[in-house]
């Protein structure tokens, strides 16, 4: 039986149908500046196929990450969504997946190597996040950052507001408290998908950027700040560091399907 195709998924004008997203190569849809592909892997369905390919897949740090989640159901979110990456990795770098060498960028903080995750030479960008069931990957031709939290219940939104911009909790506040817990985790997705961008995730007070508690994201300078359309009980965003002027080389994956990817 074949493997289902990865579907890539658009926010969030259109909702997307998730059906058939794992373990195929990216479709042929090169990678324009200025615009992210994000795919979204269901790692519930995926969960037997991507403990098949992990071992020839997964580099030595990510099996023994793997091996030490107590949850079953943690370890399979975490091999599913860094399969996942393996493979689209390897669809847009013409390689072969265990083939791809991804290290991490110095901190923009203190310089050691713990910043966000990158390729050689710089010319692709990526960005992975994942919560129990679900995991986004985005990809881009300038730094990237994507998160997905599940909505919390409303009592835990009261013991995290703090974390939030001035702004960004007076908007929460004047929401009815029905609309409050979502609204939170729409607002703490675009903020971490902007501080993973930059490279420097929670190690740096997320209280100190403004991203919008509404509707429409408010983007940093400099940036994009785009909702993602995920299942119910869900909120993610993706963030893109705008590119300059000067035109970047189009990354073009293969294209076994057919199918296209939507793009943000």
């Amino acid at each position: 039986m074949p493997e289902p195709a990865l579907t890539a998924l658009r926010p969030p004008l259109t909702p997307t149908p998730l059906a058939g997203v794992y373990v195929a190569p990216p479709t042929n849809s090169p990678l324009h500046p200025g615009t992210p592909q994000v795919w979204l892997v269901d790692t519930v369905t995926h969960r037997v196929t991507a403990a098949r390919h992990a071992p020839s897949l997964l580099d030595r740090q990510e099996l023994a990450k793997a091996a030490k989640f107590l949850h079953g159901s943690d370890r399979d979110t975490y091999l599913c969504a860094h399969v996942g990456l393996r493979r689209l990795l390897g669809g847009y770098l013409g390689l072969p997946p265990g083939a791809v060498t991804v290290s991490r960028a110095p901190c923009p903080g203190c310089g050691e190597p713990h910043g966000r995750p990158v390729l050689p030479g710089d010319t692709l960008h990526f960005s992975l996040s994942h919560c129990k069931g679900l995991s986004l990957l985005a990809f881009a031709t300038t730094p990237v950052g994507v998160d997905v939290e599940a909505v919390p219940p409303l009592h835990v939104v009261a013991e995290t507001s703090d974390i939030l911009h001035p702004r960004e909790a007076a908007e929460l506040a004047a929401l009815p408290p029905d609309e409050q817990a979502r609204a939170f985790t729409r607002v703490w997705t675009r903020k971490e998908a902007y501080l993973k961008g930059l490279g420097v995730g929670l190690s740096e007070d997320p209280a100190g950027d403004y991203v919008g508690a509404g509707p429409a994201p408010a983007p940093p300078p400099g940036w994009s700040l785009t909702d993602v359309l995920v299942p119910e009980g869900h909120c993610a965003a993706v963030a893109l560091r705008l590119p300059a002027p000067a035109s970047t080389p189009l990354l073009r994956p293969p294209d076994p399907d057919g199918l296209r990817p939507r793009t943000t």
